[in-house]
């Protein structure tokens, strides 16, 4: 990544991320405040999954300080076009420890998604941004903070925790962990739950091209019963912090536990690993999953999400299309799986959330 100084100082670049991948992970390792959606694997996995083209911003101010501002230009039919940062990812939004380098780099953005005649900006962040708009803050991120020893958290977990482990351990559960070669029955899994749920699911490639991108850094765990995978998650590793972003069990083995064992393995082995913490990913706040999170110990942060329209309509607020969103669960609940798994993954590639 060159640069080049302009006014005050502070000079952004766009890059593309496939040239530039050693000098963007550089940065990315190097600044406090990145994390897994920071990290350059994403332009090439969502672009050679779902086509969406990146947007990636440099930049550099005065005092040499850097930072980076990943996005994605998402061109949906119908609905318009969305530059965020990340789609389909927890975190994005400007990394930098200069605020005004960071606050460059995002009214760059918001200029090049004029230029692409994009609708509206969004972003993913763990600060407040310096600009007009107020963010959504009803979502959290859940961190639990590794030991290094495993024992040392068994210790720490309530008891209820450790005797739903035991009990998934009593019904003869075990766990493996792989690569790519797990994905068929991993994905088999979260295509049924995801049905179950009543949202669409993410094309098998995305994972494939997840898992192959970030390479010795993803890992799937399976939990099985016998022979028969029951659970499965999808672990991302990124600095010294073991994230999983996509995890599911099939229901009708939820009496067993498989969820508690899946995860107390993943978190075992991330101690083991020297792994300082274990990202569960975002909940909304008093949601089934943020309790499922907490009662690992795991400490919350608050997310800023933010919808900046680039034209003078407004964004509806997400309440007035609860009704309808809740008609569309519904519907999907009801489809056959097997139209579910084919029709789900051409419109995920355009749900950003």
């Amino acid at each position: 990544m060159t640069f080049t100084a302009l006014e005050d100082g502070v000079s952004v670049v766009r890059v593309a991320p496939d040239a530039d991948d050693a000098a963007w992970r550089r940065v990315a390792q190097e600044l406090s405040g990145s994390c897994l959606a920071h990290a350059p694997e994403w332009a090439r996995v969502i672009r050679q999954a779902y086509g969406h083209d990146p947007l990636y911003l440099a930049g550099q101010d005065e005092a040499g300080r850097l930072g980076l501002l990943p996005a994605v230009v998402v061109r949906r039919p119908f609905f318009g076009t969305v530059v965020a940062s990340m789609p389909f990812l927890d975190g994005g939004g400007p990394c930098s420890s200069s605020p005004a380098l960071a606050k460059a780099l995002v009214e760059t953005l918001i200029g090049a998604a004029r230029r692409v005649g994009a609708d509206r900006v969004e972003f993913r962040c763990a600060q407040r941004l310096e600009i007009a708009a107020q963010p959504v803050e009803h979502k959290v991120n859940l961190v639990l903070p590794l030991p290094a020893e495993a024992g040392h958290l068994w210790q720490r977990l309530d008891r209820s925790v450790r005797n739903q482990i035991r009990k998934a351990e009593r019904s003869g559960l075990s766990t493996e962990s792989g690569g790519t070669e797990k994905l068929d029955e991993f994905y088999a899994i979260y295509a049924t739950r995801m049905r179950d749920l009543g949202s669409p699911a993410h094309d098998r490639a995305f994972f494939r091209e997840t898992v192959d991108g970030f390479g010795r850094q993803a890992r799937v765990v399976l939990v099985r019963k016998g022979a028969t995978a029951v659970g499965g998650l999808v672990a991302l590793a990124f600095k010294d912090t073991l994230v999983v972003s996509w995890a599911s069990c099939l229901k009708e083995y939820f009496t067993l536990c498989p969820n508690m064992l899946l995860y107390w393995e993943t978190i075992r082995t991330g101690c083991l690993e020297g792994f300082r913490q274990f990202d569960f990913g975002r909940s909304t706040c008093g949601s089934g999953t943020y309790r499922f999170k907490r009662q690992w110990g795991a400490v919350e942060s608050p997310l800023f999400w933010y919808t900046i329209p680039m034209g003078p309509r407004q964004i509806p607020a997400r309440s007035s299309d609860g009704r309808a969103a809740a008609c569309l669960v519904t519907l999907w609940q009801h489809l056959p799986l097997t139209v579910t798994r084919r029709v789900g993954p051409h419109v995920r590639k355009y749900l950003i959330q």
